[in-house]
């Protein structure tokens, strides 16, 4: 038998007469693939078999991963045919395995981008778009993948293949995380930071550099939010702490659960909306609807704005207030109340003006039922022979009047519990303006004549309000 190695890597093997069948071999490079070409006899030349095809592969040193089944269907094919039979993959090696060290790997949804939503006409709010990624407590971050145990690969010429082993570079869990069973998770509400690619960090306060606009979409966050810039027109905020503006608000909705410090001023347009859990601060206020669970203060002017403070409003000595509805439930302080050619300015304090809405509210509802009660009185009055008509009359105004006694009701109790501080006041330190009208617990004042310099207080035995200079 003989052997012979061509410049392409390629055994041919020959026996016997030279018009007997030959075949050759094709070695990959890492000896994990062996190709063969079966040739047939020429003339009356013997023609291979499985006997003598492995004895040549003994010969060649092709010892694993041999197909047996593949080489008899080509020898078949091969001898029936009486033609080459090439290319056929006869024996294959197995690849060594590489050991994988275990590692936190980066849970897949930090590494998308956010889909961009559209309405039913394909029209993209460029606003729902956020370039943060925002956490929740308890949430996953990472996940634990374990260590894969290595394997050792064969050759087609029996010969091991050893293993390697890699470390991939994973993350950790860095500032406000914590490990829970096999997953690196939030120990806060917060910005996921991601330092230096591999460190995770959760920040419990939204910094933005800049301003709100196109850039950074709405801001809707868990904690504080500081923002360096200007909020544009359009935009909302949303934080589940406090929040600092160190230029100007270009409101349109923003609400808090902690305080609110705008550094240059409020401007609303007419619907903007701030509402914080806690006091608001800044320099002027201006369009608005603002109402706060603690208190307002104010550096210049309030105009045309509704203010309700479940606190008190509190303005510098050059404060103004012009227009607008002011709620204040224990003090109200100004410069000044109102101005000539302005819209009237109406104040009211010793009040809970989240009952007194309640209150408006039940009024116009009751109204309502009465429109509709008398409506029905008047159908009723009038023979109806349908009698399933009448009885869904019937039964539809036992309805209503069942509704206006639960409504008088609740009317009935919320007054009770309007007035909240008899000992409101409101302090002017330089002019209330004529056509001003200030309330304390639901008693009027109507200002004819400029007063200045005074403290408006609830005079229980004479139920009214008292002016005394100050």
């Amino acid at each position: 038998m003989e052997i012979k190695k061509n410049q392409s890597n390629r055994q041919m093997v020959s026996y016997g007469s030279l018009n007997d069948g030959n075949i050759s071999f094709l070695f990959s490079d890492n000896d994990l693939e062996v190709r063969a070409d079966f040739l047939p006899p020429l003339m009356n030349g013997t023609p291979l078999n499985i006997k003598i095809v492995t004895d040549i592969l003994e010969s060649v040193n092709l010892v694993y991963g041999v197909r047996w089944d593949v080489i008899k269907q080509a020898l078949d094919e091969c001898n029936a045919s009486r033609r080459q039979i090439r290319d056929v993959l006869i024996a294959v090696g197995e690849a060594a395995k590489v050991e994988i060290a275990e590692y936190y790997e980066l849970n897949h949804i930090f590494n998308t981008k956010p889909e961009r939503k559209s309405d039913s006409n394909e029209k993209i709010d460029y606003r729902d778009i956020s370039p943060f990624t925002i956490v929740r407590k308890g949430q996953s971050l990472a996940s634990l993948k374990p260590r894969k145990q290595g394997k050792e690969g064969m050759t087609v010429r029996g010969t091991p293949i050893p293993y390697a082993s890699i470390s991939p570079e994973g993350v950790t869990g860095g500032n406000n995380t914590r490990i829970e069973g096999n997953s690196i998770v939030a120990a806060i509400h917060g910005q996921l930071i991601i330092e230096n690619k591999t460190i995770l960090n959760v920040q419990d306060t939204l910094i933005i550099k800049g301003g709100v606009d196109y850039s950074t979409g709405n801001i809707v966050f868990p904690g504080d939010v500081i923002i360096n810039g200007t909020v544009s027109d359009g935009f909302k905020i949303f934080a589940g702490g406090s929040l600092t503006i160190k230029q100007t608000l270009d409101l349109t909705r923003v609400v808090t659960k902690g305080d609110i410090i705008v550094s240059g001023g409020i401007i609303g347009h007419s619907t903007g909306l701030i509402k914080s859990g806690g006091s608001i601060r800044t320099k002027f206020i201006e369009n608005c609807r603002v109402a706060t669970r603690n208190s307002v203060l104010v550096d210049s002017e309030i105009i045309h704005s509704d203010v309700f403070a479940l606190n008190s409003v509190e303005m510098g000595e050059r404060g103004k207030i012009v227009g607008g509805n002011i709620y204040a439930v224990h003090i109200l302080r100004t410069g000044a109340i109102g101005r000539k050619g302005s819209p009237p300015t109406h104040i009211h304090c010793g009040v809970d003006f989240a009952a007194q809405q309640e209150k408006e509210n039940c009024n116009n509802r009751i109204l309502i039922l009465a429109a509709k009660i008398r409506k029905l009185h008047e159908m009723l009055e009038t023979p109806d022979p349908d009698e399933k008509r009448l009885a869904k009359k019937k039964a539809l105004l036992q309805k209503l009047e069942k509704e206006r006694k639960e409504v008088t009701d609740r009317l009935t109790k919320i007054m009770g519990n309007i007035n909240i501080d008899e000992n409101a006041f409101v302090e002017v330190l330089g002019e209330i303006a004529p056509g001003t009208l200030i309330e304390i617990c639901q008693i009027a004042l109507f200002v004819e004549e400029p007063l200045r310099r005074v403290r408006i207080r609830l005079d229980k035995e004479m139920n009214k309000l008292s002016v005394e200079p100050l």
